[in-house]
């Protein structure tokens, strides 16, 4: 590759980015920025690398995404393939089943599931032979100027880059610093989420199954694909999210769902063995009249967080990524910043209706009454017909 021609950083050589966040956005931004030639630095706030437990679903354009970032081999590899979703009564008996063909038809060829940790082992594999990681890192002071972005880390060491990249996830520094206050910026769904893998298959759940139990307020769905492949997900409404985190997820889902039967009572008693594997936050998005300032860019969750509601949030995370990447190939032409306000504009229409999908998906998830919930009842029934199978069940991210 010619680094006087593309992936420059607007001054005819090839750039320097500094990332914050090992996670899905800030690895897929790695490894685009290297396939244009930029030299990049990820910092991470936590100790070390982490995984979770959700499953993902890489449809359409995250598939798609994946192939251009080339790590789609290795998630075929780990693909989970689809199940029979059964939608169950609180003490677990069948209400009635999605049937694994249903769900496959609806997902299409072009699709895998993986548990977002593999997706992020994929990502981190494909970049590191080439960057540098520095853990238990965040970024303290930002000094943005019209020929590069000074950074000041939390170890004290100052980074002299190109492009700065805020993939820190919801609670994100880089925003904070740069764009606006948290609390200015976050909208509140009034949920908490939860989301883990299950080491022992639950004895419950039949095999290649997940049962999952939607009430007033809640959700809990229970994924059975054997031993240290199986995961559950939970989500209800509260009024106050900040106070249910500070539960903490065992203490706060057995109180949620302590009553229910089937799979539940199973995957609660293995989330408090282990509760640090556990995802546990608030619905939340993040609403911001832009993305970036200057050379200081966010990316994925930082940036929007659509929720799991959306079902999008892997996939625009790397998609994101990918026309980054390709945006930043013009900015030869037309300097960083002008590669950044294009970038932004072509993708913040899709980003908008991610978003508002997702606030309508809070009735799916968490029906408001009984009535609610018998109207999703009918509408997942309608997948059973071939002609208005649309959907699988069981949520997910992709």
């Amino acid at each position: 590759m010619d680094h006087g021609e593309h992936g420059t950083n607007g001054r005819g050589r090839a750039g320097r980015a500094l990332i914050a966040g090992a996670g899905i956005a800030g690895l897929a931004t790695a490894t685009r920025l290297g396939r244009i030639g930029w030299e990049t630095l990820i910092v991470e706030r936590a100790p070390g690398r982490r995984s979770s437990g959700y499953l993902v679903n890489l449809v359409g354009p995250g598939y798609d995404a994946a192939e251009q970032l080339g790590i789609l081999p290795e998630l075929e590899a780990r693909d989970l393939g689809t199940f029979t979703s059964i939608l169950v009564k609180a003490d677990g008996r069948h209400k009635f089943a999605v049937p694994q063909s249903v769900v496959q038809a609806a997902l299409g060829g072009r699709a895998v599931t993986v548990f977002r940790g593999d997706l992020e082992s994929a990502l981190y594999r494909a970049v590191q032979d080439d960057i540098e990681i520095r853990f238990a890192t965040t970024v303290a002071r930002v000094e943005d100027g019209d020929d590069g972005v000074s950074v000041t880390l939390s170890d004290g060491s100052t980074e002299r880059v190109d492009l700065l990249v805020g993939a820190d996830g919801l609670h994100s520094g880089v925003r904070a610093a740069v764009i606006g206050a948290e609390r200015d910026l976050r909208v509140d769904l009034g949920l908490v989420v939860a989301a883990f893998p299950l080491d022992d298959a639950p004895a419950s759940v039949p095999d290649a199954s997940g049962t999952t139990f939607i009430g007033p307020g809640r959700t809990a769905a229970v994924i059975n694909l054997g031993s240290e492949r199986s995961s559950a997900f939970f989500t209800y409404r509260c009024p106050d999210p900040d106070a249910e985190l500070a539960r903490g997820a065992a203490d706060a889902l057995a109180a949620a769902f302590g009553d229910l039967g089937g799979g539940v009572p199973d995957a609660l008693r293995q989330l408090a063995a282990n509760p640090s594997a556990a995802y546990f936050d608030s619905v939340s998005q993040i609403v911001a009249d832009r993305w970036s300032s200057g050379r200081v860019v966010l990316l994925g969750d930082a940036a929007w967080c659509v929720t799991l509601f959306a079902g999008y949030g892997a996939t625009l995370a790397m998609t994101g990524a990918d026309r980054l990447g390709t945006a930043l190939e013009d900015a030869a032409d037309i300097g960083v910043t002008a590669a950044l306000d294009r970038w932004e504009a072509a993708l913040r229409p899709t980003i908008t209706k991610r978003q508002a999908a997702a606030r309508a998906g809070v009735r799916q998830y968490a029906p408001p009454t009984h009535a609610h919930v018998w109207l999703t009842d009918m509408t997942m029934r309608a997948m059973l017909i071939p002609a208005g199978a649309q959907r699988p069940v069981t949520p997910s991210s992709t």
